[in-house]
């Protein structure tokens, strides 16, 4: 449980702090985005998904997010967060292909970071009294 917190943490101040270096600003709703995408690439990190794969899932699964977000921010919080109505191929100004493109090379390089981590790791090993008095 503390890894999925400090991982839902970390994903949402790495959102927040990709927006705000890209953008200059941010909204609280990036914190739950980004939390949820960081836990979301976990998961496809641990399992055997080729890293293409794993970095369109993950860029569509953020696009995704972005558009409900978005509609959450502009429908019932009346604050839109950002718009992308100028960029080619966009769908509301919500998500559009450039975007996604960015996505699917942030994704892969934390996928790879996450893989990398993972392997590098050391996990500690339990072992009772009476086990280790049998062996």
């Amino acid at each position: 449980m503390l890894e999925r917190i400090s991982l839902f943490v970390l994903g949402g101040g790495g959102y927040l702090a990709v927006e705000l270096a890209w953008r200059g600003t941010s909204h609280w709703t990036m914190f739950l985005a980004g939390g949820i995408c960081l836990c979301a690439l976990q998961w496809l990190a641990v399992h055997p998904v080729p890293l293409p794969v794993a970095a369109g899932t993950g860029a569509l699964g953020a696009s995704a997010l972005e558009v409900v977000i978005g509609v959450i921010c502009r429908n019932f919080l009346h604050v839109q967060v950002w718009d992308y109505s100028a960029e080619w191929g966009n769908i509301a100004g919500l998500i559009c292909p450039r975007y996604t493109f960015y996505w699917f090379l942030l994704c892969g390089w934390v996928v790879a970071v996450l893989r990398i981590t993972g392997k590098a790791t050391i996990s500690p090993v339990y072992c009772t009294r009476k086990a280790a008095a049998e062996s």
